[in-house]
């Protein structure tokens, strides 16, 4: 059985490296230009899965060449395929990616096959998802089907988690009580809670509410200043790892992956978190998304022990 489960999303990447960002109306010529795999959830999936974990992907793909690259990215990183859905008639999901000098980036995404993912589809790889040790999720599908997964892992007994990203400002928090984690970004935590966070006490604030609402743990992501673990009864600042940025897309997914196959290997959650913040500033020192994430050996020979 595999030992994490990502039901989510897959894309294919359509990274232009600029000089600067054009202004509405302004045609710019571009350095450079590359094709990659991406997706929230397949870069998850392939962070955890070249750190040493099983891992299953619960997705759908459209019907053109980008699936057929998708699936065999997939397989050639050891990731279940079993319940990755070939959908006619609809294209595979893609982002197009800007990514300016500083190494910052901005993306659009295009749901494509991602959008049809369905309840039933999660129902229909239920033998395999009973018997992980985590599910990983995020917002690049439907929200229905989110709000099904939890629900049946609730009946399972299978922890979840949940990148609340792309950001919904309707989400629906009772229906996602008793997730094991929830991984807003800043901008992220204000949309779901309704309160400002300008500042680290109102993000500790903002994160204690959602504990409240039945939310197991809140790991605010914070980028370069690191991020916050609150629980119940514990508020842990985890300290950033400072490396020179060439390219940050995918960070917070090498970030989220590296957790997921740190803390299901057994690693309390504070290690676990201060494992993945190394591995995704490692994953921010090279071009790219998925081909920035470090094999275990790779990782642990830039990060001893």
């Amino acid at each position: 059985m595999s030992k994490i489960a990502v039901v989510g999303s897959n894309m294919m990447d359509l990274i232009t490296y600029v000089d600067h960002m054009p202004l509405r109306g302004e045609t710019v010529e571009a350095p450079s230009f590359e094709m990659g795999h991406g997706g929230k959830g397949a870069n998850q999936a392939i962070a955890a899965a070249r750190l040493g974990s099983k891992v299953a992907m619960v997705t759908r793909v459209g019907d053109d060449t980008f699936a057929d690259a998708t699936l065999a990215n997939f397989q050639r990183n050891g990731i279940d395929v079993a319940h990755v859905i070939r959908t006619p008639g609809l294209p595979s999901g893609v982002a197009p990616i800007f990514v300016e000098p500083s190494g910052e980036n901005s993306i659009l995404i295009v749901k494509g096959a991602n959008a049809a993912l369905s309840p039933a589809d999660v129902d229909a790889a239920a033998d395999l998802i009973r018997g992980c040790a985590l599910i990983l999720m995020q917002l690049e599908i439907p929200v229905e089907t989110v709000y099904h997964t939890v629900r049946r892992a609730r009946e399972w007994g299978v922890p979840t988690l949940l990148v609340p990203a792309p950001a919904l400002p309707d989400l629906d928090v009772a229906q996602l009580a008793d997730l094991a984690f929830l991984t807003p970004n800043e901008t992220e935590l204000a949309t779901l809670t309704g309160l400002q966070v300008e500042s680290e006490a109102q993000a500790e604030a903002a994160a204690k509410a959602l504990v409240g609402r039945g939310i197991g743990t809140v790991i605010v992501t914070m980028g370069g200043r690191g991020a916050l673990l609150v629980t119940d009864g514990e508020v842990r600042r985890i300290e950033p790892v400072k490396v020179e940025p060439v390219d940050t897309t995918g960070a917070g997914d090498a970030f989220i992956g590296a957790f997921a196959h740190f803390v299901t290997s057994g690693l309390p959650v504070p290690e676990a978190l201060g494992e993945a913040g190394r591995y995704a500033a490692d994953s921010i020192t090279r071009r790219g998304t998925q081909r920035s994430y470090a094999t275990a050996a790779e990782f642990r020979s830039r990060f001893p022990g």
